[in-house]
């Protein structure tokens, strides 16, 4: 078949901005019991509500009826927001932040375990007879209390079972009657030190805790435990030697499973995040990750070996759970929405539980591992082409391209499927997704390129991808936009105020104000940047809105009306500076949305502004325009 040639960034593409949203599902906290799958469900079409949902063998249905909307806002980014026990399950409803309860053997209504209100919260909780065991964060006028509580299912009392450290995680219940948990104290976040705690709980009562590993500078996360003929062994995640490996402890001490320099946990930005699990007496299951790509592995404890299981064409896991004998857990690939996958050890075969939409092959564009070098050593990107069934770019020209600066920034990209992404290549634009220095998947020692770097190491980085894809002549140096939402909004902007490179960028709700950051977050980031920027003096002179008379090409800006993490202002103050100097800019403010679009109209709206923003930048023809699209500046 011929392709016609045309400019790039102005082919006709099948992925509408609604089709970004149509039928996506945003799946979590992966759980099997007594024979059946159960998962939560985020709807765009619903406003993000998210719904517990029951996978019975043959189909799935909802649990929790609208409004009930299972999320927890412990940390605010929340996770560990349910638990399925013996027929019950156990739910955070969003709106007032109480535990409900909900028989799975009739139709009945949810019913509230507790009474509290949105300033107490729940997470992370565990079932033990006539109670659950929970994370807790409580909100007062002028502080906010972490602690592990013990709740009475009958009566909704809550108890205090252990205080005293600022964040509390992970407490999981031995077959033999101990409690494992994990606390960590500022100015640590949890992937730079917390400590692994065991203590026997009887009776509604919580023993004498023992520290069986961690520390100020050794991050444990995701401790588990499993039975053996030898009593219960508690598996763990430490990144002692760098990488996240997994350890284990039993009454012979602490000791490896299996050792190598990769990754097998990510940072714990959510509760109830898992990425390995027991598979028998000394078989686990587990998620690695490689210099950011992921794979599957057995790890046989007894031999502290591990051998690769082939669960392609999948090439991210997440939610790891065993159910039936299989390895079932949350996967992405390169041309398909996320789904939940079951893998048969006897077949040796990964298959999707139910079908989702499978994007045009001719459509999508795969990423493309490369690395690059910068003035630290390599970093990584992942770096997807212009493709489109029925067009090719026009001889002699380039395609413009848009860097994406991931969020954290202790986070990571991976390659799986975003149709954001294919939005844009479909047009025949290039688009660069940056693993900075700071990113996770790459080692501790990668992950700290970041410490009092950020504004200049991930600025860098982003900003030698482009230099490395235009020496390889795959772009046009004339055309290179950047973008990024929160942490990375912040890169964005940050870029955008010392380097030349990028002629165009999109902050979406992006920091720009360090200061305020730091004095007005929630309490689970309100010493991050004590790590990240250090002195208050680099606050200033690296937050953006320090630097407007810096910012020299055009941006849009993409804002949430009730954002309380980068409150309208920041964005509007920075909008209004390059309007003064008529720069070309657009300023959108969404209403009601928080930090982060959620609503499926708001997702949509928000890249057919953006896209619509950057082709009058870039002089490329467009069909048609959002409705009122206009540009200050400019029109």
């Amino acid at each position: 078949m011929t392709k016609t040639s045309a400019a790039y960034g102005s082919w006709p593409s099948p992925i509408s901005a609604e089709r970004l949203t149509q039928g996506v599902r945003g799946y979590s906290e992966l759980q099997s019991e007594a024979g059946s799958l159960f998962w939560t469900e985020t709807r765009p079409e619903e406003g993000g509500r998210a719904v517990l949902v029951q996978w019975n063998g043959q189909s799935r249905h909802d649990l929790t009826p609208p409004p009930f909307n299972v999320r927890s806002r412990v940390h605010e980014y929340g996770g560990g927001a349910y638990v399925i026990d013996a027929g019950t399950a156990f739910f955070v409803n969003f709106a007032d932040q109480n535990i409900y309860r909900l028989d799975l053997t009739d139709a009945a209504d949810p019913v509230a375990v507790t009474a509290g209100d949105a300033t107490e919260r729940f997470a992370d909780f565990r079932r033990h007879d006539d109670c659950l065991v929970a994370v807790r964060e409580r909100h007062g006028d002028d502080r906010v209390v972490n602690d592990l509580v013990r709740i009475d299912i009958a009566t909704g009392d809550v108890v205090s079972i252990h205080g005293g450290h600022d964040f509390y995680s992970s407490p999981r219940f031995s077959s033999d009657g101990r409690l494992a948990f994990v606390a960590w104290d500022h100015p640590n976040m949890p992937w730079d030190g917390t400590q692994l705690f065991v203590a026997q709980f009887s009776a509604g009562a919580l023993g004498d805790a023992v520290v069986v590993a961690g520390g100020l500078d050794e991050s444990v996360l995701s401790p588990t435990w499993c039975d053996t003929p030898d009593g219960a062994r508690l598996c763990f995640a430490s990144d002692e030697t760098g990488f996240w490996n997994l350890y284990a402890f039993d009454q012979s001490g602490v000791y490896p499973m299996h050792q190598d320099e990769r990754e097998y946990a990510s940072p714990p930005w959510a509760f109830g995040m898992t990425s390995y699990v027991p598979m028998g007496r000394n078989v686990t299951a587990a998620r690695v990750i490689d210099k950011g790509e992921h794979a599957l592995t057995l790890i046989d404890s007894a031999q502290g070996l591990s051998s690769p299981i082939d669960a392609s064409p999948y090439v991210t896991f997440n939610s790891l759970t065993e159910h039936d004998g299989r390895l079932v857990f949350i996967a992405g690939s390169t041309d398909r929405h996320a789904e939940i996958v079951s893998y048969d050890f006897t077949t040796g075969r990964a298959s999707p539980l139910f079908d989702e939409d499978r994007v045009d092959l001719g459509v999508v564009s795969v990423g493309e591992s490369i690395s690059f070098p910068t003035r630290l050593g390599e970093a990584y990107a992942y770096v997807y082409s212009p493709q489109n069934a029925d067009h090719v770019g026009e001889p002699n020209t380039l395609p413009p391209l848009l860097v994406l600066s991931h969020g954290g920034p202790t986070g990571s990209t991976a390659r799986s499927l975003s149709l954001a992404i294919q939005y844009y290549t479909s047009r025949g634009w290039a688009v660069a997704d940056v693993n900075y220095g700071g990113s996770t998947g790459f080692g501790r020692q990668y992950r700290e390129r970041l410490n009092a770097n950020w504004g200049i190491v991930d600025v860098e980085d982003c900003v030698a991808c482009a230099r490395f894809l235009m020496a390889e002549g795959r772009v046009d140096p004339a055309r290179i936009a950047i973008k990024g939402g929160s942490a990375g909004g912040f890169t964005t902007l940050a870029a955008l105020t010392t380097s030349p490179v990028f002629k165009a960028g999109s902050s979406l709700y992006g920091v720009g104000d360090l200061r305020a950051l730091a004095r007005d977050t929630h309490k689970f980031e309100s010493r991050y940047l004590d790590g990240l920027i250090g002195s208050d003096e680099a606050l200033h002179s690296r937050s953006p809105i320090n630097q407007v008379d810096r910012l020299q090409c055009p941006i849009i800006f993409l804002q949430g009306s009730e954002d309380r993490v980068v409150p309208p202002n920041q964005s509007e103050a920075m909008c209004d500076a390059l309007r003064e100097r008529g720069i070309p800019t657009r300023y959108v403010l969404f209403d009601g949305e928080g930090h982060g679009f959620r609503r499926a109209e708001n997702v949509q709206r928000a890249i057919q502004e953006e896209y619509a923003f950057f082709a009058r930048i870039f002089d490329i023809p467009l069909d048609t325009l959002p409705d009122g699209f206009t540009i200050e500046n400019l029109d």
